[in-house]
């Protein structure tokens, strides 16, 4: 067993998967409130504290964190991404997210947790590189005689059913640590990656605007009558490129890029990222493969590889962000494996 708090926690991505590796999840740290109430409901055996990490204090962990633990202990801490992207990095802006890995400092010299995990999007590598946060982290790091292994992985790479790119951080105080090697993908194990169609073709049909009424989550949303002419003009895997004139949007004309944009999914490759806006159709290839609308929460949630068994909290907008910004559950799955067996092996 490892006992894990999950920093930045959101709705529950990565303890999810850490979870169904065998870890126990002690307690997650958010500030936003409808990820918290869908946290509290999956994890009903973990504390969790509603609160901004630039604030929370370490000592608040005391009380579930003794000093002469009997098991090891994780730092899982997934920043808000969203300042690290290609578009946000273009930007001379200051956002102070930037910094929010800094925070995790005074936790880790505080508790020196055996293990400790990090994912975000690539852009963060790239941030003022060595001297930006993950710089400053890995120098404390190395400081505090820590093991480390980063590199960008392929989420489709590891049975996710998403292109989905993120660079990852293990560490350990318990030796040597290395991040697994991909298992799915031509000359692997798994030599196919996993479909679109295999995760969420045997949910029943729903129209634009519609909730099943037994399926928790399966709600999509609403579409104009042009956008649902529009979805009806794109065959599966296209976009706004099939439609003909009369539906072309005023600012796509003569413009070759955001081909993404109100696009279809293919049922046999892996669907596009998953973003906060994952639900939309006209902010990405979120479009169903065969049915004339969006993706539904449920769905989207199938290929960030939750279970159906995970019930999703606020309004189908909330909820859209509180999946777009997990970490996929196979990929905390695949992660949390590797520690865990990594643990064994030092224990015994």
């Amino acid at each position: 067993m490892i006992d894990v708090v999950d920093f930045f926690c959101g709705c529950g991505g990565t303890s999810a998967g850490l979870r169904e590796a065998g870890m126990s999840i002690v307690a997650g740290i958010d500030f936003d409130p409808e990820a918290g109430r869908t946290f509290e409901r999956n994890f009903p055996e973990a504390c969790f504290f509603e609160a901004d990490i630039q604030t929370f204090q370490y000592y608040d962990l005391v009380p579930l964190l003794p000093r002469d633990r009997t098991v090891p202990l994780m730092f899982a801490a997934c920043a808000p991404c969203q300042p690290f992207t290609k578009q946000n990095t273009a930007k001379k802006v200051r956002d102070k997210r930037k910094n929010l890995l800094d925070e995790l400092h005074r936790f880790v010299r505080a508790f020196r947790p055996e293990y400790i995990l990090v994912e975000n999007v690539p852009g963060l590598q790239k941030v003022r590189k060595d001297q930006g946060a993950l710089g400053r982290f890995l120098k404390l790091l190395r400081s505090l005689s820590y093991r480390i292994d980063v590199q960008i992985l392929r989420s489709q790479d590891y049975g996710v059913p998403q292109s989905r790119r993120r660079l990852v951080m293990v560490a350990s105080l318990m030796g040597e640590i290395t991040i697994p090697e991909p298992t799915h993908g031509p000359g692997r194990d798994c030599p196919e990656y996993e479909k679109v169609w295999t995760w969420i073709g045997d949910l029943p049909p729903i129209a634009a605007g519609e909730k099943h009424p037994d399926i928790p989550n399966h709600v999509a949303a609403n579409l104009s009558d042009l956008n649902l002419k529009r979805i009806d003009a794109t065959p599966e895997g296209g976009g706004r490129l099939d439609w003909p004139e009369d539906l072309k949007l005023r600012c796509h004309q003569n413009h070759g890029g955001h081909t993404d944009v109100y696009g279809r999914l293919h049922k046999d490759r892996p669907a596009a990222a998953m973003t906060t806006r994952c639900i939309s159709l006209s902010n990405g290839r979120f479009g169903h493969p065969t049915q004339a609308r969006a993706i539904s929460v449920r769905e989207a949630a199938r290929l960030q590889t939750f279970d159906d068994d995970f019930i999703f909290c606020g309004t189908p907008n909330e909820t859209a962000q509180q999946i777009g910004n997990a970490v996929p559950v196979r990929l905390a799955k695949v992660l949390g494996d590797t520690c865990m067996q990594h643990s064994t092996e030092r224990l015994g």
